[in-house]
């Protein structure tokens, strides 16, 4: 199944859960257009006979019945307010819960999907399709609506167009139909094209903002502010020709709309001519309420093409889903080409030149990249051929650079181990040699850390990824240049409280380090010598572990 297609899935199921709701929007809508040309039709009506009753002399403007026609001009009046609240209501009620519910669905399933995806997607990318464009889906939800309240307009306007003939009634409907034709067309060659290079430029200025926005302070120090400036502008400039095309496509549509009404209006005057005046008048208004019913499905018709964009755009982090795979029943790790095999509680450094593909290696263990085939195995199965969750299951990873939510400490630490409460918290901060600075802070667990650990120091974030790790229960520990940026004291207490947790709590460790001290913790090397461009990665085993 194509990504497109489980996302068409999903909403689908999301279509069916708010049913109800969405039923009560249709019915509602339709309510609301019934209501507002039956009511402009019979107020046009009202207003028409009774001029002429007063013109007709005392008698018959006592003779004439007021009574009932204001009734129901006010009767109409209340259901088309109550029914456009009703409407507005549960529609976007429905779209909203809609989405609430797709998005954690879509994160999911990205993050159960394949890794490529996920790798080649740029921040500002993410946040537009997890953001943009699931809200241009809410058009989908918002605008089921939309054929029902034309329908039931047309319905109603026909109707009143009857009492003066039924020439006038095909009038209106032949006008409503070219008006619907013109808008459709005007929609699929302009409209459409346009909405799909609006969400694609958004993308892309939010993709370009992000990257420049973190890189703010090598713009200043280089001096190109101006450069990065025009960057953005000419991205800008791509959205706003985009949206000035949607906005020209808009106008089109409206035109055709109010083409629809002019010739309405023609077809009433020239089939109605032997009619009276009040029904004249009563056709007419009709005419143009009728035309006029159409107005949400032609702004369906105008964000048609961004809906499918958005559709296509988050089905493409939904390709290639994973079949179904292997499960895992022993953490025990197997290299064939150096004929090794680890059980914790063993200790492994995997030691190389810069580049040469470590961390590209311990990731694919991970399924944090696309494995290689026969590359490793994890308790007697494949890796590529294990499940994605299966094989993350069994490791604690710290990675070099450790990205750090835009929360409090707490927060960040229990992305590891959510049910861990505070002294289990304080026990891997203690481990990790990060507890004393969280004290100071007045906030303490609670201390907000900025965007990505902007408050904190570059060790700190290091050794507060570390504390993540440790609180992640996992037979395997991985650790990636763990003391880099740290000074010679901070990194012997890291490492001495590493090496008692490590022997309290029996988990393997698999260490990627180009220091001394941290390589002294593992009985075994690994040497990864280079990464092939077909991406298979050189590696000999310098030193062998001993059998545990």
């Amino acid at each position: 199944m194509t990504g497109v297609a489980r996302l068409k899935t999903l909403i689908r199921a999301q279509e069916r859960r708010q049913g109800a709701r969405l039923l009560t929007a249709a019915v509602t809508a339709a309510l609301v257009a019934a209501a507002a040309v039956l009511l402009l039709g019979v107020s046009g009506w009202f207003i028409t006979a009774s001029a002429l009753a007063g013109l007709a002399g005392s008698a018959a403007a006592y003779s004439f019945n007021f009574m009932i026609p204001s009734a129901l001009i006010r009767f109409l009046a209340i259901v088309r307010t109550g029914s456009r609240y009703g409407e507005r209501v549960t529609g976007h009620d429905a779209a909203l819960k809609a989405l609430a519910a797709l998005r954690p669905q879509l994160f999911e399933a990205i993050a159960r999907g394949p890794v490529t995806p996920a790798l080649a997607l740029a921040g500002g990318e993410a946040s537009s399709r997890m953001v943009q464009d699931v809200d241009a889906i809410q058009n989908r939800f918002v605008r089921l609506s939309a054929p029902w309240g034309a329908g039931a307009g047309l319905t109603a306007g026909l109707g009143l167009a009857l009492l003066t003939g039924w020439t006038t009634a095909l009038a209106i409907a032949a006008a409503s139909a070219l008006g619907l034709i013109a808008a459709a067309l005007v929609g699929r060659w302009m409209a459409q094209p346009a909405g799909r290079a609006v969400q694609a430029a958004s993308g892309e200025f939010k993709t370009q903002f992000a990257a420049l926005a973190a890189a703010a302070p090598e713009l200043q120090a280089y001096g190109v502010k101006g450069w990065a400036v025009d960057r953005l502008a000419e991205r800008g400039a791509v959205l706003e020709q985009a949206t000035e095309r949607l906005a020209w496509a808009g106008g089109w549509i409206m035109l055709t709309q109010s083409g629809a009404m002019a010739l309405a209006i023609v077809g009433v005057m020239a089939t109605a001519g032997a009619a009276s005046p009040p029904l004249i008048a009563l056709a007419i208004l009709a005419a143009i309420t009728t035309v006029e019913s159409a107005g949400a499905l032609l702004t369906a018709f105008r964000h048609k093409g961004a809906v499918e964009a958005a559709v296509e755009r988050l089905g493409e982090l939904l390709d290639q889903a994973p079949s179904a795979s292997a499960s895992i029943a022993t953490p025990a790790l197997r290299l064939p080409s150096v004929d090794l095999t680890l059980t914790p509680p063993q200790r492994l450094a995997v030691i190389g030149p810069s580049g040469a593909g470590k961390t590209t290696l311990i990731e694919r263990w991970m399924h944090l990249r696309t494995p290689q085939s026969g590359e490793a195995a994890l308790g007697g199965v494949d890796v590529a051929d294990a499940s994605p969750d299966a094989a993350r299951g069994l490791f604690a990873y710290a990675p070099q650079q450790a990205v750090l939510l835009a929360g409090s400490v707490r927060e960040n630490l229990k992305m590891a181990l959510p049910s861990a409460g505070d002294d289990v918290l304080w026990a891997a901060l203690e481990d990790a040699d990060l507890a004393d600075r969280v004290r100071a802070a007045p906030a303490g667990l609670n201390a907000p850390l900025g965007e990505n650990g902007a408050r904190l120091s570059g060790g700190e974030r290091r050794r507060l990824g570390l504390a993540r790790a440790y609180l992640r229960p996992a037979p395997w520990l991985v650790l990636d240049e763990p003391t880099e940026g740290l000074d010679a004291a901070t990194e012997a207490r890291v490492l001495e409280r590493l090496a008692h947790r490590l022997e309290r709590t029996g988990q393997g460790l698999i260490l990627v380090s180009h220091r001394p001290a941290p390589l002294a913790l593992c009985d075994g090397r690994l040497t990864v010598s280079s990464l092939s461009p077909t991406g298979a990665v050189r590696m000999s085993l310098q030193k062998a572990l001993e059998t545990v």
